[in-house]
């Protein structure tokens, strides 16, 4: 198969065809393709709780009614995430997840593994997340871990027996991040200095930064190579986010979506918890607590764009960023011999096209689409 336009490559834009199968086989220059797509790497979603009214910890099929939803809005590879739950409510969620990983289906975005958000969280920074913490063991991240393979997982560090949890994990590879936090600024750096690899929704559920007490933010700001942020423009003030991307490298886009996206305004669930959706905002309904997000990521490269990056930087940090953070090497990028994720887009950054594993998706329906499309 072939699209024309210009493509995003790692060495920057061209105008021509992308030739595919189940990967890329070509990219060929032409300037006379006529074409106006836009053609980019695939998204990439680390931090995923639901879509279309369903939430991961529902277990069952779940995870993938989830993931359809999201590859309608080009995210052709997610981490699906979970709540802090009883241990017996994380492995029912977990059992499901492992199926969705183990049996992908082509009108879905590939759920590579899971994101362990809590239960190793600090009671003092919860969120939107239930009060059922613990303290994390090594012994209990194995079992689930056998159930679903775990690639990111959320942690308080102060927590005493966690930064020997952190140098455990991180040589199983797994991504431990620091979130959920009420860790100093010297908590972050021992966390860094023992393997922890990123931060979860940077700002949100964690110690803020002042000139006197840096917090975790500004372990972040100040030592951190990545961290995953919402661009949602509600969980973070525009100037925040453009301090964030100055400070670190390499910041991407996360959505921490809910059941509530992709759906009207109304009460949905997050694990536990009820929260209601209203003019885009998601909040726990017993509270005002942000409660994730409704967003996709095709709107958080339109707001990255409106904030003022260029094109090629908003995609790298919804693609090649989070490819780059899980150690990924078939994706995130346009070139021959990675896998067939690729989006199109028309010149006012609206979808086209997103094709996962060489697999058009229906925009409309979440469904395979007929190749000829293409043509």
């Amino acid at each position: 198969m072939k699209i024309s336009g210009r493509i995003l490559t790692p060495d920057g834009w061209i105008q021509g065809h992308l030739h595919y199968a189940a990967g890329i086989t070509n990219v060929e220059a032409d300037p006379a393709a006529p074409s106006d797509n836009l053609i980019l790497p695939g998204f990439i979603d680390l931090h995923v709780h639901g879509a279309g009214g369903t939430d991961i910890m529902e277990g069952g099929d779940a995870a993938q009614r989830v993931a359809r939803l999201h590859a309608r809005h080009g995210t052709t590879t997610m981490l699906g995430t979970t709540m802090t739950a009883p241990p017996e409510d994380i492995e029912y969620a977990l059992h499901g997840l492992g199926r969705a990983i183990a049996t992908p289906e082509p009108a879905s975005a590939q759920i590579l593994g899971v994101h362990l958000e809590g239960p190793f969280l600090n009671c003092k920074r919860l969120g939107a997340q239930p009060p059922l913490v613990s303290t994390g063991t090594l012994e209990q991240v194995r079992r689930w871990n056998a159930i679903a393979p775990i690639k990111a997982l959320t942690l308080a560090p102060e927590i005493p027996g966690h930064l020997q949890l952190i140098a455990q994990l991180s040589a199983m590879g797994i991504r431990v991040q620091a979130g959920h936090s009420a860790g100093t600024y010297e908590d972050g750096v021992a966390a860094l200095e023992a393997g922890l690899a990123g931060f979860t929704h940077l700002f949100n559920g964690m110690s803020g930064f002042s000139h006197r007490a840096p917090g975790i933010v500004g372990a972040a700001f100040a030592h951190g190579e990545f961290a995953e942020v919402i661009p949602d423009l509600q969980h973070v003030q525009p100037g925040a986010l453009r301090a964030a991307m100055r400070a670190i490298p390499r910041l991407y886009a996360v959505t921490d979506a809910t059941a509530a996206t992709g759906m009207p305004d109304g009460e949905y669930m997050l694990g536990s918890q009820r929260v209601m959706k209203c003019m885009g905002c998601v909040r726990l309904v017993l509270g005002d607590s942000l409660a994730g997000s409704a967003l996709t990521m095709d709107q958080a490269l339109r707001n990255l764009v409106s904030l003022g990056l260029s094109l090629e930087d908003a995609s790298a940090r919804v693609s090649r960023y989070p490819a780059e953070y899980l150690g990924l090497q078939d994706r995130g990028l346009l070139t021959i011999g990675q896998r067939a994720d690729i989006v199109v887009l028309d010149p006012e950054l609206q979808l086209r096209l997103v094709i996962v594993g060489g697999h058009t998706i229906n925009l409309a329906q979440g469904t395979p689409q007929d190749e000829s499309v293409l043509a």
